[in-house]
């Protein structure tokens, strides 16, 4: 029962992300009423029932018979999906579980928003901020040894300021460096470290297949934000096999 509360708020989440991910990197109001991307009529309530809008209209707009971009019922139904299976995979306290679910809602924004308009919308990474220090402060840790997480942020942010002040924010963008640092707030040195080799590597892969597929050349760039997102997604979830795995095969 639970399980499937989560899936169908996930879903419905995702719509209200879906939101976020087109209009915040446009600086758009988010209160204002959804029209279509094409004929740019206004959509009435029974046009955004999340998913099963999509279905009953066959994928298609009600007033132009123009498609439905497939990324937005893809979003609602990835969210439902790592809804569950982050209540799944972590073994925390329920509310920890929750600040979890808020955590991973960020990163689906800032993975779609920077993927489509290569730009991490400042409000999106106040929010992650907050969901960082609350989780900071109900996993009952020491008050004390928050000016480490604060200084692990910094750590974990350096390459990624280097790299930007190095290539005059051609290689990464300004978001890249914030969003890093709160990578390290949230993981510490060493799974902030290894969230960005893992971006890193991803990235690098990712890129030699683009252009091995003639999809980019080797002076074009691409968002790294996604990259990031996946960093740090696997480090929250997995990060103590990551870990273990690391020391089995440098042997630290």
């Amino acid at each position: 029962m639970v399980l499937t509360f989560l899936f169908f708020s996930g879903i419905a989440i995702g719509s209200f992300l879906n939101v976020l991910i087109d209009r915040l990197p446009q600086e758009r109001s988010i209160n204002g009423r959804s029209v279509c991307d094409n004929c740019h009529h206004q959509l009435a309530w029974y046009d955004l029932l999340p998913l099963v809008s999509f279905i009953l209209l066959k994928g298609k707009c009600r007033y132009c018979n123009n498609k439905i971009p497939s990324v937005l019922p893809f979003v609602e139904i990835l969210t439902g999906v790592i809804f569950v299976s982050i209540w799944l995979s972590i073994e925390k306290t329920p509310v920890e579980k929750i600040i979890y679910l808020g955590i991973m809602a960020c990163l689906i924004v800032i993975f779609f928003a920077d993927a489509k308009y290569k730009i991490i919308p400042d409000s999106i990474q106040v929010a992650l901020l907050i969901f960082s220090f609350l989780l900071f402060y109900v996993g009952n840790a020491d008050l004390r040894s928050l000016p480490n997480q604060i200084l692990s942020g910094f750590f974990v942010m350096l390459p990624i300021l280097l790299i930007y002040l190095a290539t005059k924010g051609r290689g990464m963008g300004f978001g890249d460096v914030k969003f890093s640092f709160i990578i390290g707030l949230l993981l510490g040195t060493i799974s902030g470290f290894l969230a960005l080799y893992i971006a890193f590597v991803i990235g690098a892969v990712i890129g030699v297949i683009l252009i091995l597929a003639k999809k980019k050349k080797l002076k074009n760039t691409i968002a790294f934000g996604p990259f990031l997102v996946l960093g740090l997604g696997i480090m929250l979830v997995w990060g103590e096999k990551v870990i273990e795995w690391a020391r089995k095969i440098y042997g630290l």
